[in-house]
């Protein structure tokens, strides 16, 4: 027996449910958040999410090299140019370069990316990856994670002066600016997302992979956690020595 699809509202409501999952509520980040972090582990966090955020503009160009919409993709573009920036703008890339020095890391040890651990570049990569290969829609909803993102922003905000005050505080600027813009996406993705998931079978789809793209962020602290807060990186009981792969193609 097919099973009737759930309303917009239930089916929203579906998807914020999944909050329950976001990466905020991982214990690496929660003793970022109550100030228990040392040094090592705070830029260690910034080093490897850097990573991530430079991967976000070819997801999304990914996105809208699938999408032959043209409406879609003059507002999709704007997630590009807010990482990337444009002539006389600065973008989220250049603020979080300045995050990175505000922790005590150099431009150059973020752009090398050498402090990159595998588990985090596996799983970002797997999530370039998805963008690729999947139809435009499916590919553009695994943003939704947008939906939790305002309030992980906001608590590094309100806790992070407080405890971290080595931090200078001009590298908060990526969060600040990721506030508005988080809620700016969110409205679209939810927009294409409604639009595009409207049977049963499609909706559990959706649930799905927004759930891979929670598991994305959740393994990125889970081998943050091992390599900082277990003293466990990889080659741990081989070699004190970075050796592993610097992301050269394979």
């Amino acid at each position: 027996m097919t099973q009737t699809a759930m309303s917009p509202a239930e089916f929203e409501q579906a998807l914020r449910a999944k909050g329950a999952y976001y990466h905020i509520h991982h214990p690496f980040h929660v003793a970022m958040y109550e100030g228990r972090a040392s040094r090592e582990q705070i830029q260690g966090w910034v080093a490897n999410r850097f990573y991530y955020q430079v991967c976000i503009p070819v997801k999304d160009a990914a996105i809208m090299a699938n999408c032959p919409d043209r409406d879609t993709r003059r507002e999709w573009i704007q997630r590009i140019v807010d990482h990337d920036g444009a002539p006389g703008e600065e973008g989220g890339i250049e603020a979080w370069l300045r995050l990175g020095e505000a922790v005590g890391l150099t431009r150059a040890q973020l752009l090398s990316q050498e402090l990159v651990l595998p588990g985090v570049r596996f799983a970002v990569d797997a999530y370039v990856n998805f963008a690729r290969r999947a139809c435009w829609q499916e590919a553009a909803s695994s943003s939704l994670t947008e939906l939790f993102a305002p309030h992980i922003h906001q608590s590094r905000l309100d806790a992070w002066p407080a405890h971290y005050p080595w931090i200078d505080a001009g590298g908060y600027d990526y969060f600040r600016k990721r506030l508005k813009e988080a809620r700016r996406d969110v409205e679209h993705g939810l927009r294409i997302t409604l639009a595009h998931y409207t049977t049963w079978e499609a909706q559990q789809r959706m649930l799905e992979i927004l759930q891979f793209k929670l598991d994305v962020l959740w393994s990125m602290l889970d081998a943050m956690s091992m390599a900082y807060e277990l003293q466990r990186p990889p080659y741990h009981t081989v070699t004190a020595e970075r050796v592993w792969h610097r992301g050269i193609a394979l």
